[in-house]
Formats: C-alpha cells, structure tokens, sequence
C-alpha cells in the first residue's frame, strides 16, 4: 500500500515527471548541445563521445517527448537535422541554471571553465533565481507547493 502511495506522490510532482523525461545526462547534454547549434547525428556523438546506440535512443526519447524534432538538412543534403521544439526552447532556463550552478561551485578558482555571454553585449548572465510575477526575488523558505486537484 505504501508503494502505491509514493506512486502516487510521484504521478503528481511536476520534479519527479521532469526528471524521468529530462533527467538522464545524455539527454541534458544533448539538449545543451543542441542550445549550441547542434543539429546532426554525427556531430551530436563527436562532441559527446557517446555510443551511438545511447544517442539514437535519447535523441528518439526527446523526439518523442517533442523536445527535438527531425528536419530535412538546411543545407540540402539527404540527411535529417535535430532542432529544438518550442518546449525544447522552454528549457533553456533550466540548461542556465544548471549551468551557473556547475560554475559558481563545481570549479576551483584556477580551473579554466566556461560562462555563459549575452551575443550583443558580451555582458554575462545574471544568476538565475525564482521570483514573484511582481519581481521580488525569493529563497527556498519562502516558498511553499500548493496540490492541486
């Protein structure tokens, strides 16, 4: 009984479905590399250097999940390209986010890492934080998950 119950719990909690869809490292890392104008298979597994058998199944999962979908070549050619969604496009956030997060604490000072630039500026990414619609910024503890029926 107490396992139905905590199926229950996780058919209701957006995190847990998230992280059943999205969750796995190969999927984040395509869908990073995507961000970056990825488009094509072999491309997506030199930058990888992943199997190409874990590949084909992820990029099918997140075609599935309509966060990648195929499209013939821009160039023309016979092969197909992988593109994001506009619910691929709604994950840059969370790619942001983990991001800084990896940078401000998965770093020592001296290690050479990466940053995330505005094109047009060149200026960096404000840290990305939860806020009110009215703009205030908040912190865990002043949050609270509401379930809805």
């Amino acid at each position: 009984m107490e396992q139905l119950m905590n199926q229950d719990r996780y058919e209701a909690c957006p995190v847990a479905r998230s992280v059943q869809l999205i969750g796995d490292r190969w999927a984040l890392l395509i869908i990073r590399e995507a961000f970056d104008g990825v488009k094509r298979f072999s491309d997506f597994q030199k930058n990888l250097n992943v199997a190409k058998n874990i590949l084909s199944d992820r990029l099918a999962k997140l075609i599935d999940a309509q966060i990648l979908k195929n499209q013939p070549a821009s160039n023309g050619s016979a092969y197909l390209e992988y593109v994001l969604t506009e619910q691929g496009y709604a994950l840059f956030p969370i790619i942001v986010a983990l991001r800084q997060w990896g940078e401000q604490f998965l770093f020592a000072e001296d290690q050479p890492h990466s940053i995330l630039l505005e094109k047009n500026t060149g200026d960096e990414l404000a840290l990305m934080q939860p806020m009110t619609k009215k703009g205030k910024h908040l912190l865990a503890q002043e949050t609270f998950v509401k379930k809805i029926n």
